[in-house]
């Protein structure tokens, strides 16, 4: 859209288009309607949301409230396989809460497009998905191994992509060293 985003603590810098993460790729064949368009037009802006007492207060509840109900557990302990998303019932990893949050989320009528996966490396440089809020004052990320949300220059991770905010199949590099695609998957 030629507009010029400075880099900013408070908003994640997007680069070129990447591949989404093959688990988020089978989650979609086997959950079409939740990763369906966000009702896509050409003159499409994302949400940016306001944060108010109302928002913040449902964010954390929400957050919270995953966080009682599922216990951490690995997908290979739960599943026998290494990467498998789901919708958690009792217990998951932070590819479920995540998507537990967002479903929760889009219930409570925040919209799709200002709720996006993202993944990271953590501190010990291991995989890692949260849940990224867009806001005007900043992309907030909802993390299953803490209550708090914090801004995204706040977690101490090393953040690798997240999905686009105008499709929610395509997925954006959030650092210059992700590989990017020269077409565009669906």
């Amino acid at each position: 859209n030629g507009e010029i985003v400075e880099p900013s603590p408070r908003i994640a810098i997007e680069f070129n288009e990447t591949l989404p993460p093959i688990g988020y790729v089978a989650f979609c064949a086997s959950n079409a309607k939740d990763c369906s368009g966000y009702g896509l037009i050409e003159s499409f802006k994302p949400d940016m949301l306001e944060v108010s007492p109302q928002l913040w207060s449902k964010l954390h509840r929400i957050n919270v409230s995953v966080h009682a109900a599922i216990k951490p557990v690995s997908d290979d302990e739960l599943y026998g396989k290494p990467e498998f998303w789901t919708y958690p019932t009792t217990a998951g990893d932070c590819e479920d809460y995540l998507l537990q949050k967002k479903k929760l989320l889009q219930e409570a009528g925040i919209p799709a497009n200002s709720l996006r996966i993202t993944v990271a490396l953590d501190e010990n440089v291991q995989g890692h998905a949260v849940l990224t809020v867009t806001t005007k004052e900043g992309d907030f990320i909802l993390d299953n191994r803490r209550d708090d949300i914090r801004l995204w220059s706040e977690t101490g991770y090393t953040f690798l992509k997240r999905q686009s905010a105008h499709n929610p199949k395509h997925w954006v590099a959030l650092n210059e060293s992700v590989k990017t695609i020269a077409s565009t998957t669906t």
